[in-house]
């Protein structure tokens, strides 16, 4: 097994394209690519050889369903090997069409099912700051249907009244949530004292500015808009 992190941006397409198997959520796929990218490769404090350091930041896929993206990402960066990639999918392939985190080297939670992840980042940044670790972050990536689910609400409204500063979440909005909100996604964070910042998902600037925007005091959100799926 040969594991190598010399890959740039511009090989992920092909890093994708390996992956070969069924995949009924491709759209869900490639609309998070940038945003992993960035974070990955310029925002995280995370590397294979401090995959289980206790001072490592977090990211939690909650969009775990077709995740191409993530494991183009993974193998870039040399948490996965390249040659898993035309496995995907297949029985006795580790990238499953979820991520399962026994099975995916750097994956921190299994996902797929909406509504889980922002309250297991939620649970991750109290659990850090309980035992006084004040440097590691919490991110997680969420889709804009996600926030149909209940749960995430009472996440939300936790994270803002405990002041959980180390949380990130960004909400990849490709217009496919069911209820709107007055003045869009960022509005519903904000009046849980969330800072936020809503950004075009291609630009990679506009995304690093907004991941690393100060908050002191508040979890942060950035909601990053990507071409409506119904638009494809």
């Amino acid at each position: 097994m040969t594991i190598t992190a010399d890959h740039g941006y511009d090989d992920l397409p092909r890093l994708m394209s390996l992956m070969t198997g069924d995949e009924k959520h491709d759209f869900a796929a490639t609309s998070t690519l940038d945003v992993l990218w960035v974070l990955y490769d310029r925002v995280l404090d995370v590397t294979p050889e401090r995959a289980e350091a206790t001072d490592r930041d977090r990211f939690l896929l909650s969009k775990g369903h077709g995740p191409m993206a993530y494991y183009a990402v993974l193998a870039a960066k040399g948490f996965v090997p390249e040659e898993w990639l035309p496995g995907f999918g297949s029985y006795d392939s580790p990238l499953g069409h979820h991520p399962d985190r026994v099975l995916v080297p750097g994956a921190e939670i299994g996902s797929g099912s909406l509504g889980h992840g922002l309250p297991l980042a939620v649970g991750s940044a109290l659990g850090l700051r309980a035992q006084g670790l004040a440097d590691p972050a919490v991110w997680v990536l969420i889709g804009d249907a996600e926030l149909d689910e209940g749960s995430n609400h009472e996440a939300i409204a936790y994270a803002g009244a405990a002041g959980l500063d180390r949380l990130h979440t960004v909400v990849v909005d490709n217009a496919s949530a069911s209820h709107a909100l007055p003045g869009g996604i960022a509005a519903r964070f904000e009046a849980a004292n969330w800072s936020t910042a809503t950004v075009d998902e291609r630009d990679h600037a506009a995304l690093y500015e907004a991941f690393t925007a100060p908050h002191p005091g508040r979890p942060h959100a950035v909601v990053a808009r990507v071409e409506p799926k119904n638009a494809r």
